[in-house]
């Protein structure tokens, strides 16, 4: 045996010697019962020099030692070493006095019953040692995981040491970022929410900033309906006479109606949106925008309630009654002065600004929704003049949680009249949000120039026609539409005699920017509400048509095909309103 690092002769014996041993020791103590008992023996143990091994270090394995041995001493402990050199491995298995140095290091956990291999630093080199107490306990030995570092691991973690500030830096740089962009909207809000209170009310205007449900009277303006706000109908429809049918579109009829008061004979009248019971898809989405308290606005056509009526097999949206009829019709019907003109358009540009806000004028937050089917005839004129939006079958509330997907079968839908460009060629940018608000100014802008082609201060006045009236059909399908649009780049006329009026001018060159190929060019509907806004603050300056005497020269005037250059149009007399700062509401 050896003992430190001393090489000691072995003292060994067979196998069956052992057990010989053993057997006549079990007899002398039977035999002796009137004697103490035996003395202990020795431990068992494995017991080989020096030998090859197929163990690679990790897991468990045995020894594969063929000799066990009788340790000298009784306190002797089964010991293993288990070394890697350079053609493989070995395994030594003996007994030692854990008292003792074995190859310069001490034995700490020979109380083990089992032989768990621990690296040691020997005085011949890095091994694996392991020392138990039972028998033969070193031939069954156990690796624990040992954690090589690759080459590559220090590398590793030097990049991942040195990248650590950099990812800090873009932490810090991007948490300002946003708290810079909600920062600029918050006072952008605050901004235009002052300017819209500069506004001059217009007269017979009505304040619905408050939350009264407005409804429609034959004889009356706008007013409130105490019975419509305090009818509660959860559990039964509302007490409500058809009277005629006033609309009709793709996917419902629309009546004037009686909303009868059950203690009286009075009534109001509402408008009644009915859709067949296989359009369940478009009159809910409609009832769930209009269900949004937020887009409650006074250009916005005012919802009462929505209700499913079982027994006629119908959807009903109940909504403010409007006597004027939709903007389309009213355009037909009358010529409209230039004051008119500023307030249809003005309001009209106030929806659909409210509409794409993500924004209320008290700052708190908002969805944004996109109409996707905007044209005059869904478009409402009030008693006082201005517009209101309705119909909102097609449209899209813009919540930040829509993935691409989502959106994927929102592309070419709407009005083929109406479409703007890159919804007639279906290459809208799904990605990002602004591109479908982008559609709307495009579609807006056909309806300022239809009122526009209306107004008594440009002149001549012809029958309405709608955008792109003459040059096709009444009903004009996609291809058809992409023929004028994108092929020939063609838009409405805008006559020369159109910009002799100065505030007529201002229009002109607005909804040449709205309708502008490039969608990313075009204004937003808050730029466009803040510029007509300016027009309604110089009533002197542009409350009539110039005179004869103050018409451009032949050579000024502006073909139809091209943006209106600075140095024309009297700019030096207009460029306040047009140069309006667009930032307060342009987010692009």
């Amino acid at each position: 045996m050896r003992s430190g690092n001393m090489e000691a002769p072995r003292r060994c014996v067979s196998f069956s010697g052992a057990l010989t041993v053993l057997f006549l020791c079990s007899l002398l103590e039977s035999g002796t019962a009137d004697k103490p008992p035996f003395y202990p023996l020795n431990k068992l143990c494995k017991f080989c020099d020096v030998d090859l091994s197929s163990c690679s270090g990790t897991g468990s394995c045995t020894s594969n030692c063929s000799i066990t041995a009788i340790c000298d001493f009784f306190n002797e402990v089964c010991v293993a070493i288990w070394r890697k050199n350079e053609t493989g491995f070995s395994i030594e298995t003996l007994c030692h006095n854990p008292a003792l140095p074995l190859y310069g290091v001490m034995l700490d956990d020979y109380n083990s019953s089992t032989c768990l291999m621990k690296e040691r630093n020997t005085t011949g080199g890095m091994a694996l040692v392991c020392s138990c107490k039972d028998d033969e306990c070193n031939d069954e030995l156990q690796f624990a995981p040992l954690w090589e570092p690759t080459p590559e691991d220090p590398l590793k973690f030097v990049i991942l040491v040195s990248l650590l500030p950099l990812l800090l830096m873009v932490v810090v740089v991007v948490g300002m970022f946003c708290w810079y962009r909600t920062y600029r909207q918050r006072q952008l809000s605050q901004e235009w929410e002052s300017s819209i209170k500069k506004r001059k009310p217009m007269a017979g205007g009505l304040d619905c900033s408050d939350a009264c449900a407005i409804m429609m009277d034959d004889d009356r303006s706008d007013s409130s309906s105490t019975l419509a706000n305090n009818l509660n109908h959860n559990t039964e429809p509302l007490p409500i006479e058809l009277d005629l049918l006033v609309g009709k579109g793709r996917f419902a009829q629309v009546y004037k109606a009686k909303l009868n008061q059950t203690t009286s004979d009075q009534f109001e009248t509402v408008a009644v949106k009915i859709f067949p019971y296989e359009e369940y898809a478009s009159w809910k989405n409609e009832k769930d925008i209009f269900s949004n308290t937020d887009l409650r606005h006074e250009n916005i056509l005012h919802f009462l309630t929505a209700e499913e009526r079982k027994v006629e097999k119908q959807y009903w949206l109940i909504t403010a009654f409007h006597p004027r009829g939709n903007l389309q019709e009213y355009l037909t019907r009358h010529v409209i002065s230039w004051e008119e003109l500023q307030g249809l358009s003005s309001s009209l540009a106030r929806g659909v600004a409210h509409l794409h806000s993500d924004r209320l004028p008290c700052g708190r937050p908002k969805v944004p929704i996109v109409h996707r089917d905007l044209k005059s005839s869904n478009i409402l004129v009030k008693n006082d003049l201005t517009c209101c939006v309705c119909d909102f079958g097609l449209g899209l509330c813009l919540d930040s949680s829509l993935s691409v997907d989502d959106l994927a079968n929102s592309g070419q839908v709407g009005t083929a009249r109406y479409m703007a460009p890159e919804v007639l060629e279906a290459r809208l940018n799904l990605e990002n949000i602004e591109s479908f608000k982008q559609t709307d100014i495009y579609s807006m802008a056909l309806v300022l120039w239809e009122m526009t082609s209306r107004c008594e201060a440009i002149g001549e006045v012809k029958d309405y026609e709608p955008a792109y009236g003459s040059k096709v059909r009444e009903h004009p399908c996609v291809e058809s539409m992409k023929d004028n649009v994108l092929r020939d780049r063609s838009r409405p006329e805008i006559a020369d005699s159109w910009l002799t009026h100065q505030g007529v001018a201002v229009i002109c060159a607005t909804i040449k920017e709205c309708w502008d190929h490039d969608p990313e060019a075009r204004l937003t509907a808050h730029c466009v509400a803040e510029r007509l806004l300016e027009l309604e603050d110089e009533p002197d300056k542009l409350s009539s048509r110039s005179s004869s005497a103050e018409k451009l020269p032949e050579e000024q005037k502006v073909p139809v095909e091209v943006e209106i250059p600075e140095e024309q149009v009297k700019i030096s007399e207009i460029q306040n309103i047009i140069a309006v700062d667009c930032s307060v509401s342009d987010h692009k």
